[in-house]
Order: C-alpha cells, then structure tokens, then sequence
C-alpha cells in the first residue's frame, strides 16, 4: 500500500507487484524438478541406426578442386614443417578437396567421374533435356597459388568434358 505524503494531486503508483511472478515461477519450478527425473529414467538404452553413406542418384554433385602450391622447401600442406602456399613452389591440385593429383590424375579421374554420372543420367542426349544435372566444376585457389596452376586445372577439367566451371572464394571483411 502506498503512503502519499503532501497534499496535492493522485499520481499513479509505480511500483510492480512481483508475487504473481514469483508466484507463478516457483510452480514452473516444481513441475520441471518432477518431470526431468521421471523423463530420464523412462528413457531405455538408445540405439541409433548407423548407415552407410551412399552417393545421391538425383542430385548432381559439383566437383570441388582445390589448387595451392608446396612451400619453398617443397612441403605440401600435409606436411608436418608446411609454412604455406608460396609463388615459387610446384602446383597442388586437391580432387574433391581431398586427394591429391597430378595434371594426368586430374583428367582421368574428372573424365571417369563425368562419365559416370552421364551414364547414370541415361547418356548425352538424357542430361541435356535436363541441364541442372550437369555438373560443374568448383575451384578454390589459394591466394599464393600462381595463374598458371589454376589455368592448368581449368584447361584439363574442360578437356574432360566439364562445360561449366567457377571460382569458391572468401569475402572480405570491409572493415579491414
């Protein structure tokens, strides 16, 4: 109950009545102390179905190639010691991002896979009725990586029959 002192005029009283919340929390409380006991304890042993990935048949997946070079000591970024990618060493090409390959290995394996998915699509004349299940190629290049390894990539992805090929990269941060 509110005092009001001085003779004048009502003004509202400002203060906030905290027992309903208080009130209303402290039940929350109790209801969650009985029901998490009683939720975990009716929880058996769970057994999570493990699976074996599988490639997708209906959706098209990109190729990902990732093009570096080896530091000046001739490490790649494998190596233990790797200081990174620098304009004087030997071109890295990463198929899907993971397996290294030479310029010979960057074709064949580009040339199988492509066929392999035109083949699943029901041959040439198939995959062109639907053009989104060509697959493109991606390509991240280091920053240190000289154009000629990302050129050379490119020429042999292009020879192997891919129409389609882009560039991954990062933003830059505007503010510096």
């Amino acid at each position: 109950m509110a005092i009001q002192m001085g003779g004048g005029a009502e003004t509202p009283m400002s203060d906030i009545n905290t027992t309903p919340l208080v009130d209303v929390m402290l039940v929350l409380l109790i209801i969650f102390l009985i029901a998490v006991p009683v939720a975990i304890q009716t929880i058996e042993k769970l057994e999570i179905p493990v699976l074996e990935s599988q490639e997708s048949k209906d959706k098209v997946e990109n190729l990902l190639l990732t093009v570096s070079t080896s530091d000046d000591a001739g490490l790649s970024a494998g190596d233990t010691g790797f200081a990174g990618a620098s304009r004087n060493g030997e071109c890295r090409i990463y198929f899907n991002n993971t397996t290294p390959v030479t310029s010979d290995e960057l074709y064949d394996m580009a040339f199988e896979r492509l066929d392999t998915i035109v083949t699943r699509a029901g041959g040439p004349d198939a995959i062109m009725q639907d053009p989104e299940k060509i697959p493109q190629v991606h390509i991240r290049g280091d920053v240190n990586a000289p154009w000629s390894c990302v050129a050379g990539a490119i020429y042999n992805v292009q020879a192997a029959g891919y129409p389609t090929v882009g560039f991954i990269s990062n933003p830059v941060d505007p503010n510096g």
